[in-house]
């Protein structure tokens, strides 16, 4: 017996259908976004996709170190290991730089927080 109001009717069917149709692109839509994410001083490292393709070398302790991601340098920077003296130098740089001569370093300090408590 054919019900219009049926689940198993052709027009719940079709309506079914689309609807999953357009609940799989919204979820594929959702995934991509969210993997692309980043939320700055949540402790997420950026997925790889979205990472800046530049790496740093810095000379700490007297010796050349590297390469360095931009999250990593943000960690050096945070726990002091890099400070405006250390000479920074990235593949397009002719020359090695002082930490607070490179401005894309300077935008890492800028986005590091102070220790808590600190004052200036």
């Amino acid at each position: 017996m054919y019900d219009e109001h049926s689940f198993y009717s052709i027009d719940r069917l079709i309506e079914f259908g689309l609807g999953m149709g357009i609940a799989q692109q919204m979820v594929q839509m959702m995934n991509h976004t969210m993997a692309n994410m980043h939320i700055p001083g949540a402790g997420n490292p950026m997925p790889q996709a979205v990472q800046s393709a530049r790496l740093y070398y810095a000379v700490l302790d007297g010796k050349q170190a590297g390469p360095f991601s931009e999250t990593e340098m943000a960690r050096l920077i945070a726990d002091k290991k890099i400070v405006k003296e250390t000479y920074i130098w990235y593949p397009g740089l002719r020359e090695w730089k002082t930490a607070e001569n490179v401005p894309e370093i300077l935008r890492l300090v800028a986005l590091t927080p102070p220790e808590f408590g600190e004052t200036k």
